[in-house]
């Protein structure tokens, strides 16, 4: 098991992860309509409690939004106001007008100076490394909201929260019921089929993963999977171990693993029932463990490596 600390970089690490270049071949997101939804006002004032338990009221919607996470970029474009996005970290890279939009430094080390000339009302951020600047960011005047859910659930309140906070609330429960129909379909097509056990690789040499109470967790289970691993959080794993929980699928982020074919040539893992029957998957980081509205393509993703007699 892995300290606090080590603990709390991983989580960032699969953080950036999910900032990796898409896999290639056609992937399903979500569309962004071509008019703006219509700001409800009646909301106003309300308080919101984020993911750092912070309570954050708004007495207006926000217009000029800094995002310093990719998912939450996303989350943006998805309700419909993507032109309300006035700041991005050098690590957003969809939607693809993202590229004409300042960038306020990167996921780790965002700029403050930039982000103040912005003069956003409302600056989105997340937790691991950036919890480390939440206190300058909140001294620049802005509402500063914290996403950073660990769980599928999370990810709908998250995109909820956004939405009130823009003044769309009604957009944001649009978002999500598009998201819990698509989560319902991919789980109608596995129930009949037997659970399979996989681990999930998030780097390598050394070896680490994603065991419960993570994003990648809950969207393996969606996904009909079930975790080998049994420690909570992100932590480090031997092949001793793996060689013991024989998992019948081997997952790793395309961050961790570019090429399936060189997982069978590591040390001991010629041992692993999952490589020596070739059901070894490599996922696209921004779909897995991005936690944003396209992430229900990332459990689709998954479905498909664990059962695919069901999907092909």
């Amino acid at each position: 098991m892995i300290g606090a600390a080590l603990a709390a970089l991983l989580s960032t690490l699969i953080a950036l992860a999910g900032c990796a270049a898409p896999a290639s071949g056609p992937v399903a997101a979500p569309e962004s309509i071509s008019t703006a939804p219509v700001t409800d006002l009646t909301i106003f004032p309300f308080t919101i409690t984020d993911d750092s338990y912070r309570e954050v009221t708004f007495t207006v919607p926000a217009t000029r939004v800094v995002s310093l996470a990719p998912a939450n970029t996303e989350v943006v474009y998805a309700l419909g106001v993507f032109d309300r996005v006035v700041g991005v970290t050098t690590w957003d890279d969809y939607p693809a007008e993202v590229a004409g939009i300042a960038k306020m430094g990167d996921f780790t080390t965002p700029n403050l100076e930039a982000i103040a000339a912005a003069q956003p009302d409302l600056i989105l951020v997340t937790g691991g490394v950036q919890a480390d600047v939440l206190g300058k960011l909140e001294s620049l005047g802005a509402k500063v909201l914290v996403i950073d859910p660990t769980n599928i659930a999370g990810v709908y309140d998250g995109i909820e929260r956004v939405s009130k906070a823009l003044g769309i609330p009604a957009k944001g429960v649009e978002v999500v019921a598009k998201m819990k129909s698509d989560l319902t379909y991919i789980r109608a097509a596995v129930s009949a089929e037997p659970t399979v056990s996989a681990f999930i690789e998030i780097g390598w040499n050394p070896l680490y993963t994603a065991g419960p109470k993570t994003l990648l967790d809950d969207v393996l289970t969606q996904a009909g999977g079930t975790n080998v691993v049994t420690l909570t959080g992100y932590v480090g794993y031997s092949v001793e171990q793996l060689v013991k929980d024989q998992p019948s699928v081997y997952l790793g982020t395309l961050s961790s693993i570019t090429d399936t074919a060189t997982v069978a040539a590591r040390p001991g893992y010629s041992a692993i029932a999952a490589v020596q029957n070739g059901r070894v998957f490599s996922l696209n980081d921004n779909l897995v463990s991005r936690p944003g509205p396209r992430l229900i393509e990332g459990v689709r993703e998954i479905a498909k490596a664990l059962h695919p007699s069901v999907f092909n």
